[in-house]
């Protein structure tokens, strides 16, 4: 007398599963924009450090990570000996040198 009776609807399932997906396409989409506003360019400039610093010769007029302008005199797997000025020579670890000059800017 109180309870109604209950009837199944068969339409509701395949409306919910399309439901689902529509709410999931903002986060999938979220993703999407993440990947291509900050995963793939910090990719490519890390390949450019590796090339760059897999590229370093004797010779070569760096800056360091801490604004050090110097020319290697000594380079290892590892550490590069840089001559700051004339006789005074610093060592660095390879990973520390941002930027390679053009030759003759550092005299």
């Amino acid at each position: 007398m109180f309870i109604s009776e209950a009837y199944a609807q068969a339409a509701a399932p395949a409306a919910g599963a399309s439901g689902g997906l529509m709410s999931m396409l903002p986060l999938v989409l979220m993703f999407v924009v993440l990947y291509f506003v900050m995963i793939r360019p910090q990719q490519k400039r890390q390949k450019e450090t590796k090339a760059m610093l897999d590229a370093l010769s004797k010779g070569d007029e760096v800056v360091t990570q801490g604004g050090v302008i110097g020319k290697i005199n000594k380079l290892g797997d590892t550490f590069a000996h840089v001559e700051v000025a004339s006789g005074v020579e610093i060592q660095v670890q390879r990973v520390a040198i941002v930027q390679v000059l053009p030759k003759g800017t550092y005299k």
